[in-house]
């Protein structure tokens, strides 16, 4: 089994500490947290498990094989890289890290000690994405024309990172998996209504090469939450609504077929085709839980992650592009080529 540390009992960490216990794969030696009530909460919950309010005792843990980072983002390149250079692998939650530099360079210190690096990319593990992604391989949807998401929410504010970072970047690892090739070029604007704080609505454009398109709307200041995403297609096009119980993914064969009648733009012959909607089947199992299982794989087998640390730079690097673009008024920034992996779907 492979034995692991998670530091940071917050929001996220008892989620993570409560899949690794269930994992057959894994087991869970310690916890850290520098909130002692926190740590209270492992007790109680798991006698068994170490705890520490001093993340460098879990780092020299004889006993741990990896960690999990699950703490705020301007903590996640310090800690993964001291984990790293103690020999530990590492899980970290998303976004990876605060800079395209930084996170080249865990990337570089795990190439160099040939340590597992993977970025906890949840909704890459749902069932609802990888079927969408086995829509779009296998050509069921045609060629893919764009990605539309609304994703928005009363609150929370964040005080370390904007709305694109905050939510955004769900929808970036999304489209990173699901998407054929890389965006190009992001422009995104966006304001803030809190004196002090980051931007809390944000509109976010993403351009690849051909005819395909991405747009993100991210909201602090919704009424209502929504997270509803529109991929649209030559053949068909999906909805993907993530807070529907059942019927996640609906896929509807509609669409538009456009002849040229003759010479003249006002004798081109548009014709609507619209047929059948179908709600496939989706694996129910919980994305963390595949996520954990994927992880302790890759440290056994010595795989690539399917959200390794590559995937975690190309996400970074919009990430930082998109809020260029934004405190310039939408001006469109020209966005770096990063190696793709060749890893499997989990």
């Amino acid at each position: 089994m492979i034995r692991i540390g998670v530091i940071g009992y917050g929001y996220w960490g008892p989620n993570l500490v409560r899949n690794f216990v269930e994992s057959q794969e894994t087991q869970v030696v310690a916890v850290a947290d520098m909130r002692q009530e926190r740590l209270n909460l492992v007790q109680s919950r798991y006698p068994g498990i170490a705890v520490m309010t001093d993340y460098r005792d879990l780092l020299n843990h004889p006993s741990v094989d990896a960690v999990a980072i699950s703490t705020p983002v301007s903590t996640h390149f310090p800690l993964a890289m001291e984990a790293l250079q103690a020999g530990k692998h590492v899980l970290v939650e998303k976004p990876m890290t605060t800079s395209s530099e930084d996170a080249g360079r865990l990337i570089e210190e795990a190439e160099r000690r040939g340590l597992v690096l993977m970025v906890d990319h949840t909704f890459v593990y749902t069932g609802a994405v990888r079927k969408i992604r086995e829509l779009i391989d296998k050509g069921s949807i045609g060629d893919v024309y764009y990605y539309d998401s609304t994703r928005v929410n009363l609150g929370l504010f964040q005080h370390d990172v904007d709305v694109i970072w905050d939510l955004a970047v769900h929808d970036l690892s999304i489209m990173e998996y699901i998407l054929p090739g890389a965006p190009i070029a992001v422009s995104a604007t966006g304001i803030g209504h809190v004196d002090g704080a980051t931007e809390n609505i944000a509109y976010v454009t993403l351009f690849y090469g051909g005819s395909l398109i991405g747009h993100l709307n991210v909201n602090w200041l919704s009424p209502v939450k929504v997270r509803r995403t529109l991929i649209g297609g030559s053949k068909q096009m999906i909805v993907y609504d993530d807070i529907e119980n059942s019927e996640k993914v609906k896929v509807y064969d509609k669409g538009v077929t456009v002849r040229n009648g003759g010479e003249s733009l006002y004798k081109m012959l548009v014709s609507y085709r619209s047929g059948d909607m179908y709600a496939p089947q989706l694996d129910v199992t919980e994305a963390l839980s595949r996520e954990v299982c994927h992880f302790a794989d890759c440290i056994r087998n010595h795989k690539t992650p399917i959200t390794d640390g590559y995937s975690g730079l190309r996400v970074v690097s919009v990430l930082e592009a998109a809020t260029r673009s934004m405190k310039d008024q939408g001006r469109a920034v020209q966005l770096k080529s990063y190696p793709m992996a060749a890893v499997a779907v989990a």
